[in-house]
């Protein structure tokens, strides 16, 4: 199934569904003019083409105690000799790291890592990030604030 497979009304419950993923078929259904089955059946549909992915749930990482977000961009030392399937599977084994995406530009890697405080995140950085297989340059950017963007469906 691709884009052109769509209909206005996948799209209608894909915007629905980004901006509360817990809606429920009947939910959306009422909204969208659809009967309960015919909307549970076309969210099934999405579910199985790989177009809707899952359903996430977003925490308050303050009020978990979680205070700082630091986003780092790894450059790997020595790509021939520690495969990047072994530096992928050794940092997403670390909790505080919450993404791992391999990217093009000035670094292989770049890392969204939580942590309670910043002498929590050096600890971290030291003592798992640093002593991961084959880690060459570190530049970390600390994330001051966040705004939620709508994405491309609007």
């Amino acid at each position: 199934m691709s884009r052109s497979d769509l209909d206005d009304i996948d799209f209608a419950i894909l915007r629905a569904l980004s901006r509360d993923a817990t809606r429920t078929a009947g939910a959306l259904g009422r909204e969208l003019g659809l009967s309960q089955p015919a909307t549970w059946r076309r969210i099934r549909r999405l579910q199985q083409a790989g177009i809707l992915l899952g359903r996430r749930l977003d925490l308050d990482r303050k009020k978990l105690g979680f205070g700082v977000t630091v986003f780092l961009g790894i450059k790997l030392a020595t790509k021939g000799r520690v495969s990047l399937e072994d530096f992928e599977r050794a940092v997403s084994a670390i909790p505080e790291v919450e993404t791992v995406e391999h990217i093009l530009g000035m670094y292989d890697y770049r890392l969204r890592v939580t942590a309670r405080d910043i002498a929590d995140f050096e600890r971290v950085l030291r003592r798992r990030i640093m002593t991961l297989p084959g880690v060459g340059n570190v530049d970390a950017n600390v994330l001051l604030s966040e705004e939620r963007r709508p994405g491309p469906l609007g």
